[in-house]
């Protein structure tokens, strides 16, 4: 990323130097100003079309780092965005002019066994959580690529591999550690400010600064069943509706998506495949991992595939295949989702026309199931909302130039337009937010009931909105 003259940097210049050299004075870790050599490095992210300047970035090593930063903002009146794995699509690490607390340093992971506990702190990837924790077997939910920071995806919901099954990341939340807009070290639990946790159960990084996390462990692996068969869009929609109607009852059992992508020129296909339009049919199986390839042989049946990658393998490669997809910081990225009431043969067809040619080849877009673990929770148990969307539909839009943007963004917002007929209610995942520019009316919608009682606790919490850089939910008057 390089150096931007102008208005951009000179909204970095918003703290005095003295208050600047004093921090560095307090820290363990490393505090960067726009002069510092470092400085560009840290604020990138993963979405290459962030760029954004910071009045300070600190790199924290520790709670006791994150509660000077906060301090910092909190006496120059300056809004706080915080950086954990830098994966959010809409860059809400990054903050113009505000104080960048980046996590990225606090990384560590504790797993109990015999609890069937992991401690994690708010800079670790869910790679490294992965690592930890099958060392003895065990998972909690994370995402589908292992690069991603655990806060960032942890706060506003957590879908991947495990949902069926356990659930989302957030329901499995027992506790965390939140340093809060006047600088306190919260700690929140069932028994200890059990507003704070459910909050967090969901409603973004709206409420402070997570430096820990307690997940609860599940058996899972080390060998899992993986389905990826792979067929080309020529194939229609006979495959994707058989797909629908097998997982009608395997919901419980089966998390599963139709990833539409563009074959790329490598030995993994043949190379009369190369640059052609495929959809795979990706599933997991987190039981047994033979009863799990009896299972999951029908989607392998559904026609003349393109190419078949599936087998069973170890649940940490299977958290990684997606990994190499889109490196960090390579790609420009604009990503929308939309909750879906049904899947009819109409919205099928719809989504399958919709991905024949997209302005990009890089771009995937992907239909999801719900139901199962996820479901059985209740609306009101979390701030997360209402279960009872039956499939998601997610485009990810992926480019390499400045000079894409407009078209590239034009089509997904299409598209995400043309299937609003079909939506569950207006709701979106928060995690695919599009650049956030849809603003306060769709995350509103997106919470549904538990939006007052969300802007209740960020007035108890963070009654100036400091943490505002984020789907962000402003105190109740």
């Amino acid at each position: 990323m390089g150096v931007q003259a102008g208005a951009e940097r000179d909204n970095v210049s918003l703290i005095p130097g003295e208050a600047i050299d004093a921090l560095r004075g307090s820290v363990v870790g490393e505090v960067l100003v726009a002069a510092d050599p470092g400085y560009d490095n840290a604020r990138a992210v993963w979405n290459a079309m962030i760029d954004r300047y910071p009045a300070v970035i600190v790199r924290c090593r520790g709670t006791a780092d994150v509660i000077s930063a906060v301090a910092l903002a909190r006496d120059h009146g300056l809004p706080v965005s915080v950086r954990g794995g830098g994966h959010n699509v809409a860059g809400h690490a990054v903050a113009d002019g505000g104080v960048m607390v980046d996590l990225s340093l606090m990384q560590g992971v504790r797993v109990d066994p015999d609890l069937r506990r992991a401690w994690v702190e708010g800079g670790a990837t869910w790679g490294e959580v992965d690592r930890e924790t099958q060392v003895f077997g065990l998972a909690t939910p994370g995402g589908l690529i292992s690069e991603t920071g655990v806060g960032g995806l942890t706060l506003n919901g957590g879908i991947g591999w495990l949902r069926s099954r356990y659930g989302l990341s957030i329901d499995n939340l027992v506790a965390a550690d939140v340093v809060t807009a006047d600088g306190r070290m919260v700690h929140a639990s069932a028994d200890e400010n059990p507003d704070l946790l459910w909050a967090l159960q969901g409603g973004g990084g709206n409420f402070g600064v997570v430096t820990g996390f307690e997940f609860a462990l599940h058996p899972v692996g080390p060998t899992v069943m993986f389905c990826a068969p792979i067929y080309p869009v020529e194939a229609g929609p006979g495959p994707i509706r058989a797909w629908r109607d097998f997982l009608a009852d395997k919901h419980d059992r089966v998390a599963s998506i139709i990833e539409f992508s563009t074959v790329p020129p490598t030995t993994d296909y043949p190379e009369a495949a190369w640059g052609r339009r495929v959809y795979t049919v990706a599933a997991v199986y987190a039981g047994d991992a033979d009863e799990g390839a009896a299972l999951l042989q029908p989607l392998r049946e559904l026609g003349e595939p393109v190419a078949d990658f599936s087998g069973q393998m170890e649940y940490r490669e299977v958290q990684q295949l997606f990994d190499t997809v889109i490196p960090f910081g390579r790609h420009r990225c604009y990503w929308k989702s939309r909750y879906l009431s049904g899947l009819g043969d109409d919205v099928i067809d719809l989504i399958l026309e919709g991905n024949r040619q997209p302005p990009s080849p890089s771009t995937l877009s992907s239909i999801w199931n719900f139901g199962g673990a996820t479901a059985a929770v209740p609306a009101d148990a979390t701030a997360f909302g209402d279960r009872s969307m039956p499939w998601m539909v997610s485009f990810d839009s992926i480019w390499d130039t400045a000079d894409e943007d407009a078209a590239n963004i034009g089509w997904t917002r299409d598209f995400w337009q043309r299937l609003q007929p079909h939506s569950h209610h207006d709701r979106i995942y928060l995690n695919f937010p599009g650049l956030g520019e849809d603003g306060e009316d769709l995350t509103r919608r997106s919470f549904g009931a538990n939006y007052d009682k969300l802007a209740t606790i960020k007035k108890r919490y963070d009654p100036a909105n400091m943490f505002r850089f984020n789907q962000n939910i402003p105190p109740a008057p």
